[in-house]
């Protein structure tokens, strides 16, 4: 059985594949790609949630030298994650910066309108 976490993810990323290649606004194409990133990382902290014996993990916190017997989430894919979340709102900011550069100068967000920049 596929866990529903795992069938989130898909669905975000399978919609924004279908804005990125049917819309042609390019704010909605770059919402496209947020829609994507944040169903990659959802997919990637998926992957760190397993399930052992029908028991739910706990935090990675050790509180002390004794051994703990409970399963645990995975720490390395939350932290790439986060690694990975602070990386994409940068690119985020720098292409919504653009595309306002890009529609003060041209007065439209079209981006069979702004084909005309090829030389």
């Amino acid at each position: 059985m596929i866990p529903f976490q795992f069938i989130t993810a898909f669905l975000l990323v399978f919609m924004g594949l279908y804005a990125f290649l049917y819309k042609r606004n390019l704010l909605k194409l770059i919402l496209a790609l947020d829609v994507i990133d944040s169903g990659i990382h959802l997919l990637f902290i998926s992957f760190g949630y397993r399930l052992e014996n029908n028991v739910l993990p706990t935090a990675p916190i050790y509180t002390g030298y004794e051994t703990v017997k409970a399963p645990m989430v995975g720490p390395l894919p939350q932290a790439l994650v986060l690694t990975s979340i602070v990386i994409g709102v940068c690119v985020l900011s720098l292409a919504v910066a653009l595309t306002i550069n890009a529609y003060r100068h041209y007065g439209s967000l079209d981006v069979n309108k702004l084909r005309r920049l090829r030389g």
